[in-house]
């Protein structure tokens, strides 16, 4: 088993604005995003981490060279991370009705319905497909080594109980809690084209409690 520390990205615009950002929208972090990343980064610092891998999307990718920075390094940039495909609601300013439309589609998928699909974007199915398909190019031929994901929230969350035969998130019906710049781990392993393991802590924060960040 590996053990995967999936970093949530640091501040960026769009958590202030609410905008929906999946491909078009791509901010940079804010000053407070900074902040958080290098935080991160001084928790990792003393850790035997062996690789670093990151949405595509400036806010994981900025908060990633961040983090390997501190640590020495490279970033490897993976596609299959990036964030939840919501299709047309990204090309529209973010309202109270496009926010209602996308968390009743993620309480569906909580609720078992993977084939509730944003309109021109993704369902569950399709992005647990590619999530798996990324932890498998970046586990493959690892054994009791400890990476470093940083992507986003709503990917993780989605898709995590698939991975995880213990996790349960999003049982409840709400959506995970789950700050900018939270670790979760996550003890995994590829086999035969599966990807499987525990989850071991969701969107632990101390290392943000100066920040003020810890939800």
């Amino acid at each position: 088993m590996n053990t995967v520390y999936f970093v949530r990205h640091g501040e960026n615009p769009a958590n202030l604005t609410r905008q929906f950002s999946y491909r078009v929208v791509d901010y940079p972090l804010t000053a407070r995003g900074v902040a958080q990343a290098r935080a991160t980064a001084r928790h990792f610092r003393e850790q035997p981490i062996a690789a670093i891998y990151s949405s595509p999307l400036r806010r994981a990718n900025q908060t990633a060279e961040i983090i390997g920075a501190a640590l020495d390094l490279p970033v490897q940039t993976v596609e299959a991370f990036r964030e939840v495909n919501v299709g047309a609601l990204e090309l529209e300013p973010p309202s109270e009705a496009n926010w209602a439309l996308h968390d009743r589609i993620i309480a569906e998928w909580f609720s078992g319905q993977p084939s509730s699909c944003f309109p021109g974007g993704e369902d569950l199915t399709t992005l647990t497909q590619r999530m798996r398909q990324g932890l498998l190019d970046v586990l493959g031929g690892r054994h009791d080594q400890q990476l470093i994901i940083v992507a986003h929230g709503g990917n993780l969350a989605a898709t995590v109980n698939s991975f995880c035969a213990n996790s349960a998130i999003g049982a409840d019906g709400g959506f995970p809690v789950n700050p900018n710049c939270a670790i979760t781990r996550l003890r995994l392993e590829a086999r035969d084209g599966a990807v499987c393991g525990t989850l071991e802590a969701w969107a632990e924060c101390a290392h943000l409690e100066r920040l003020d960040d810890c939800d």
